[in-house]
Protein backbone atom coordinates (compact mmCIF):
# COMPACT_ATOMS: atom_id res chain seq x y z
CA UNK A 1 0.00 0.00 0.00
CA UNK A 2 1.59 3.05 -0.99
CA UNK A 3 1.97 5.85 1.84
CA UNK A 4 -0.19 8.62 0.38
CA UNK A 5 -3.47 9.33 -0.92
CA UNK A 6 -4.39 12.12 -3.58
CA UNK A 7 -7.98 12.72 -3.65
CA UNK A 8 -9.98 14.85 -6.09
CA UNK A 9 -13.74 15.48 -6.73
CA UNK A 10 -16.52 16.96 -8.86
CA UNK A 11 -19.82 16.72 -9.93
CA UNK A 12 -20.51 14.71 -13.32
CA UNK A 13 -20.23 15.46 -15.92
CA UNK A 14 -17.97 18.26 -15.77
CA UNK A 15 -19.27 21.70 -16.51
CA UNK A 16 -16.05 22.67 -18.52
CA UNK A 17 -14.09 20.37 -21.01
CA UNK A 18 -10.53 21.78 -19.78
CA UNK A 19 -11.63 20.89 -16.23
CA UNK A 20 -10.52 16.97 -17.86
CA UNK A 21 -6.93 18.23 -18.06
CA UNK A 22 -6.54 19.72 -14.77
CA UNK A 23 -7.39 16.37 -13.47
CA UNK A 24 -5.45 14.16 -16.01
CA UNK A 25 -2.79 16.48 -14.76
CA UNK A 26 -2.92 16.01 -10.86
CA UNK A 27 -3.51 12.15 -11.35
CA UNK A 28 -0.54 12.15 -13.68
CA UNK A 29 1.56 14.07 -10.57
CA UNK A 30 -0.03 11.03 -8.55
CA UNK A 31 1.30 7.95 -10.52
CA UNK A 32 5.13 9.45 -11.41
CA UNK A 33 4.81 9.87 -7.20
CA UNK A 34 3.89 6.19 -6.11
CA UNK A 35 0.88 7.60 -4.82
CA UNK A 36 -2.74 6.30 -4.51
CA UNK A 37 -5.21 8.23 -6.65
CA UNK A 38 -8.69 8.62 -6.51
CA UNK A 39 -11.65 10.57 -7.63
CA UNK A 40 -15.32 10.75 -6.43
CA UNK A 41 -18.55 12.78 -7.56
CA UNK A 42 -21.09 14.08 -5.36
CA UNK A 43 -21.18 11.01 -2.70
CA UNK A 44 -18.53 13.41 -0.66
CA UNK A 45 -21.66 15.16 0.62
CA UNK A 46 -22.76 12.16 2.26
CA UNK A 47 -20.01 12.63 4.77
CA UNK A 48 -21.56 16.04 6.19
CA UNK A 49 -24.61 15.75 8.51
CA UNK A 50 -27.90 15.62 7.13
CA UNK A 51 -29.49 18.47 8.85
CA UNK A 52 -26.45 20.74 8.16
CA UNK A 53 -26.39 19.50 4.47
CA UNK A 54 -29.91 20.66 4.25
CA UNK A 55 -28.94 23.92 6.19
CA UNK A 56 -26.30 24.83 3.38
CA UNK A 57 -28.74 23.77 0.32
CA UNK A 58 -27.13 24.80 -3.08
CA UNK A 59 -24.26 26.42 -1.19
CA UNK A 60 -21.95 23.54 -2.88
CA UNK A 61 -18.48 25.44 -2.62
CA UNK A 62 -18.84 25.42 0.72
CA UNK A 63 -20.04 21.69 1.31
CA UNK A 64 -17.02 20.94 -0.50
CA UNK A 65 -14.67 22.87 1.26
CA UNK A 66 -15.86 20.63 4.50
CA UNK A 67 -16.46 17.53 3.28
CA UNK A 68 -13.31 17.65 1.91
CA UNK A 69 -11.52 17.51 5.40
CA UNK A 70 -13.80 14.37 6.53
CA UNK A 71 -12.32 12.92 3.00
CA UNK A 72 -9.26 13.57 4.67
CA UNK A 73 -9.71 12.12 7.66
CA UNK A 74 -11.28 9.27 6.05
CA UNK A 75 -7.96 8.77 3.90
CA UNK A 76 -5.95 8.65 7.57
CA UNK A 77 -8.71 6.46 8.81
CA UNK A 78 -7.87 3.77 6.47
CA UNK A 79 -4.03 4.07 7.18
CA UNK A 80 -2.33 6.47 4.55
CA UNK A 81 0.90 8.12 6.48
CA UNK A 82 -0.45 10.96 4.18
CA UNK A 83 -3.42 12.44 2.69
CA UNK A 84 -3.90 15.11 -0.20
CA UNK A 85 -6.57 17.09 -1.60
CA UNK A 86 -6.42 18.68 -4.69
CA UNK A 87 -9.58 21.04 -6.23
CA UNK A 88 -10.40 19.71 -9.86
CA UNK A 89 -9.12 23.10 -11.42
CA UNK A 90 -5.90 22.06 -9.64
CA UNK A 91 -3.26 22.11 -12.79
CA UNK A 92 0.05 20.17 -11.97
CA UNK A 93 2.57 22.33 -14.91
CA UNK A 94 5.90 21.60 -13.19
CA UNK A 95 5.45 17.84 -11.64
CA UNK A 96 8.74 17.14 -10.78
CA UNK A 97 9.06 21.22 -8.43
CA UNK A 98 5.86 19.75 -6.60
CA UNK A 99 7.80 18.22 -3.51
CA UNK A 100 5.38 17.41 -0.34
CA UNK A 101 8.21 17.43 1.90
CA UNK A 102 8.48 16.34 5.11
CA UNK A 103 5.74 18.64 7.30
CA UNK A 104 2.85 17.70 9.35
CA UNK A 105 0.46 19.49 7.11
CA UNK A 106 0.59 22.30 4.46
CA UNK A 107 -1.95 24.64 2.88
CA UNK A 108 -1.53 25.85 -0.46
CA UNK A 109 -0.14 29.60 -1.39
CA UNK A 110 -2.80 32.59 -2.35
CA UNK A 111 -1.06 35.79 -4.02
CA UNK A 112 -3.83 37.28 -5.06
CA UNK A 113 -4.04 40.08 -7.74
CA UNK A 114 -7.31 42.32 -8.45
CA UNK A 115 -7.61 45.33 -10.42
CA UNK A 116 -8.89 48.22 -7.81
CA UNK A 117 -10.15 51.42 -9.78
CA UNK A 118 -8.87 53.47 -7.22
CA UNK A 119 -5.71 52.38 -6.31
CA UNK A 120 -4.82 50.36 -9.16
CA UNK A 121 -3.99 46.30 -9.11
CA UNK A 122 -3.41 45.41 -5.18
CA UNK A 123 -2.14 42.02 -4.50
CA UNK A 124 -3.21 40.10 -1.01
CA UNK A 125 -1.48 37.20 0.09
CA UNK A 126 -2.82 34.54 1.96
CA UNK A 127 -3.10 30.87 2.20
CA UNK A 128 -5.95 28.40 0.24
CA UNK A 129 -7.41 24.45 0.19
CA UNK A 130 -7.33 24.11 -3.55
CA UNK A 131 -4.45 22.24 -2.20
CA UNK A 132 -4.03 20.22 1.21
CA UNK A 133 -1.39 18.48 2.72
CA UNK A 134 -2.19 16.59 6.32
CA UNK A 135 0.45 13.54 8.04
CA UNK A 136 -1.17 11.20 10.31
CA UNK A 137 -0.50 12.49 13.58
CA UNK A 138 -1.00 16.20 12.88
CA UNK A 139 -3.46 18.26 15.15
CA UNK A 140 -4.56 20.88 12.67
CA UNK A 141 -6.91 18.46 10.69
CA UNK A 142 -9.22 17.69 13.46
CA UNK A 143 -9.09 21.06 14.82
CA UNK A 144 -9.68 22.76 11.03
CA UNK A 145 -12.82 20.07 10.65
CA UNK A 146 -14.45 20.54 13.56
CA UNK A 147 -14.16 24.23 13.99
CA UNK A 148 -15.33 24.80 10.29
CA UNK A 149 -18.36 22.66 11.06
CA UNK A 150 -18.68 24.89 14.41
CA UNK A 151 -19.10 27.96 12.40
CA UNK A 152 -21.67 26.40 9.89
CA UNK A 153 -23.89 25.43 12.58
CA UNK A 154 -23.18 28.57 14.19
CA UNK A 155 -24.24 31.12 11.27
CA UNK A 156 -27.09 32.47 11.16
CA UNK A 157 -26.72 35.11 8.34
CA UNK A 158 -25.24 35.14 4.44
CA UNK A 159 -21.77 33.03 4.15
CA UNK A 160 -19.32 34.08 1.14
CA UNK A 161 -18.13 30.80 -0.73
CA UNK A 162 -14.74 30.65 1.06
CA UNK A 163 -15.90 31.30 4.24
CA UNK A 164 -14.32 28.45 5.84
CA UNK A 165 -11.84 27.59 3.15
CA UNK A 166 -9.39 30.56 2.33
CA UNK A 167 -10.57 32.87 4.68
CA UNK A 168 -11.08 30.98 7.76
CA UNK A 169 -7.50 29.50 6.68
CA UNK A 170 -5.86 32.93 5.98
CA UNK A 171 -7.26 34.12 9.37
CA UNK A 172 -5.40 31.32 11.39
CA UNK A 173 -2.74 31.24 9.24
CA UNK A 174 -2.49 35.04 10.26
CA UNK A 175 -2.01 34.47 13.83
CA UNK A 176 -0.25 30.83 13.64
CA UNK A 177 1.84 31.38 10.85
CA UNK A 178 0.82 27.53 9.19
CA UNK A 179 3.25 25.61 7.04
CA UNK A 180 2.67 26.65 3.22
CA UNK A 181 3.35 24.65 -0.14
CA UNK A 182 4.75 27.75 -1.90
CA UNK A 183 4.71 26.22 -5.26
CA UNK A 184 1.33 25.37 -4.86
CA UNK A 185 -0.41 28.66 -6.18
CA UNK A 186 -4.10 30.40 -7.27
CA UNK A 187 -4.15 32.02 -10.72
CA UNK A 188 -6.41 35.54 -10.34
CA UNK A 189 -8.56 36.75 -13.49
CA UNK A 190 -6.25 39.56 -14.03
CA UNK A 191 -2.77 37.27 -13.69
CA UNK A 192 -4.42 34.38 -16.41
CA UNK A 193 -4.86 37.28 -18.49
CA UNK A 194 -1.53 38.86 -19.08
CA UNK A 195 -0.78 35.00 -19.07
CA UNK A 196 -2.98 34.90 -21.77
CA UNK A 197 -1.11 38.21 -23.41
CA UNK A 198 2.23 37.42 -22.84
CA UNK A 199 2.87 40.20 -19.98
CA UNK A 200 1.31 42.79 -18.11
CA UNK A 201 1.53 44.65 -14.47
CA UNK A 202 -0.55 41.88 -12.66
CA UNK A 203 1.75 38.51 -13.79
CA UNK A 204 4.63 40.99 -12.63
CA UNK A 205 2.90 41.83 -9.26
CA UNK A 206 2.29 37.75 -9.12
CA UNK A 207 5.60 36.75 -9.67
CA UNK A 208 7.16 39.41 -7.44
CA UNK A 209 5.05 38.51 -4.60
CA UNK A 210 5.46 35.02 -5.00
CA UNK A 211 8.38 33.69 -2.49
CA UNK A 212 8.95 30.57 -5.17
CA UNK A 213 7.98 29.74 -9.20
CA UNK A 214 4.43 27.96 -8.83
CA UNK A 215 4.54 24.06 -10.24
CA UNK A 216 0.59 24.10 -10.36
CA UNK A 217 -2.05 26.35 -9.74
CA UNK A 218 -5.43 26.49 -9.17
CA UNK A 219 -7.35 28.14 -12.15
CA UNK A 220 -10.53 29.20 -10.82
CA UNK A 221 -12.84 27.72 -12.87
CA UNK A 222 -16.40 29.23 -10.52
CA UNK A 223 -14.71 32.84 -11.84
CA UNK A 224 -14.07 31.76 -15.78
CA UNK A 225 -17.12 32.17 -17.12
CA UNK A 226 -18.06 35.49 -15.41
CA UNK A 227 -14.68 37.17 -15.99
CA UNK A 228 -14.56 35.96 -20.04
CA UNK A 229 -12.77 33.59 -20.07
CA UNK A 230 -13.89 30.33 -22.40
CA UNK A 231 -13.10 26.99 -23.29
CA UNK A 232 -10.47 28.11 -25.79
CA UNK A 233 -8.53 30.77 -23.86
CA UNK A 234 -8.40 28.21 -20.47
CA UNK A 235 -7.17 25.25 -23.28
CA UNK A 236 -4.68 27.99 -24.24
CA UNK A 237 -3.75 28.75 -20.81
CA UNK A 238 -2.70 25.23 -20.12
CA UNK A 239 -0.96 24.96 -23.18
CA UNK A 240 1.59 27.83 -21.51
CA UNK A 241 1.63 26.64 -18.56
CA UNK A 242 2.56 23.11 -19.20
CA UNK A 243 4.81 24.10 -21.71
CA UNK A 244 6.23 27.56 -20.16
CA UNK A 245 5.32 27.64 -16.48
CA UNK A 246 5.57 30.94 -14.64
CA UNK A 247 9.41 31.76 -14.22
Amino acid sequence: MPDTLVIQSHRDPLPFAWLGRCLDSVAGWARAGGFDYRFLGDEIFELIDPSLRDRLGERKAIASDLARLRLLQRGIAEGYRRVVWCDADFLVFRPRELLLGDTDFGLGREVWVQDDEQRGQRCYLGVHNAMLLFARGNTFLDFYADTAERLLWLNRGGMPPQFIGPKLLTALHNIAYFPVIERAAMLSPPVMRDLLAGGGDALDLFRGKSSEAPAGANLCSSLTVNEGFGDTDMNRLIDLLLESGIS
